[in-house]
């Protein structure tokens, strides 16, 4: 199992801050993302832009590896001024 976090607008538009999901083959954060996706045309939408990913908290590309365990997660990019 992957534990999956959700930040900011994200958690707002999927209704959720956290999720488990199986990790069966998941090889990377961006594949993570496509399952992910699939869930429905609000999941498609909100996670279908520019994102940030972190695992196991530290900010990583999205074609990072990740393993059973890892905790993962996407937030929109920080603005601020």
């Amino acid at each position: 199992m992957v534990n999956v976090l959700f930040f900011a607008s994200l958690r707002e538009v999927l209704g959720v801050g956290q999720m488990t999901h199986p990790f069966d083959g998941v090889g990377s954060a961006a594949e993570l993302l496509g399952q992910l996706k699939t869930q429905g045309a609000d999941w498609e939408q909100a996670l279908g832009g520019q994102l940030l990913c972190s695992v196991n908290q530290e900010i990583v590309p999205l074609d990072t590896a990740i393993s059973d365990g890892d905790e993962v997660a996407f937030f929109p990019p920080v603005t601020g001024g």
